[in-house]
């Protein structure tokens, strides 16, 4: 059993997104057998869960205390644990870190979504201190628009940053993604090319991931 935590204190980075999508891909593409806590005060993930045909194993857990206790024990009960981090840094995300043996940080190439990163890493780098280890961390660029110079600037500067693992592959912004969630669905269950060309970013992308554990 793995716990991996998605965790960001800045809203609108794609966390519940790739939350979401990523435990879809480990029950349906992988077999495996996945629970997905949502820890975020909107409950967006699990309400997102719920409306699927298909629901995949979730549970809200949201206080710092139950995060901590909750979290060993549920991961017992699957293969992975998937925990959608509150969009804060707040006792709640630190309890996630405290448990987890993979953070994900999903960051926009923006100022502000870059510096919020940097603020993750540290509550991350504070938890390693005090685990004597993990959880590892690695970060990667989300809701990118191709060919743009911000998008090159991003991916150097996170490239620099040595306590995190920078993966390459990049989830580029498309009408598609944004779509998923008001229709219960992800981009695997809907019929366009850029939902198609997104199903296969996050599958390359999700398979970084597992190559870290």
């Amino acid at each position: 059993m793995t716990i991996i935590a998605l965790i960001n204190q800045k809203g609108g980075c794609g966390k519940t997104t790739t939350a979401v999508h990523f435990s879809y891909w480990l029950a349906t593409k992988k077999k495996t057998k996945v629970l997905l806590v949502d820890a975020d005060a909107q409950q967006s993930s699990s309400g997102w869960l719920e409306g699927m045909e298909s629901p995949i194993p979730h549970k809200v857990v949201q206080t710092p205390d139950d995060l901590l206790e909750q979290i060993p024990e549920l991961a017992k009960q699957c293969s992975q644990l998937v925990v959608d981090g509150p969009a804060s840094l707040a006792e709640a995300t630190r309890a996630i870190l405290f448990r987890a043996d993979l953070a994900i940080i999903p960051v926009q190439p923006t100022g502000v979504d870059l510096r919020s990163a940097s603020e993750a890493v540290r509550l991350i780098k504070q938890a390693q201190s005090v685990r004597g280890g993990p959880p590892a961390a690695a970060v990667f660029l989300s809701r990118a628009v191709k060919g743009t110079k911000l998008k090159d600037e991003a991916i150097a500067l996170l490239s620099q940053t040595p306590e995190v693992t920078m993966l390459k592959t990049v989830i580029h912004q498309k009408q598609a993604i944004a779509d998923t969630s008001g229709q219960s669905a992800t981009v695997w269950d809907l019929p366009s090319r850029p939902a198609k060309e997104s199903g296969q970013e996050y599958e390359r992308l999700f398979k970084e991931i597992l190559a870290l554990l």
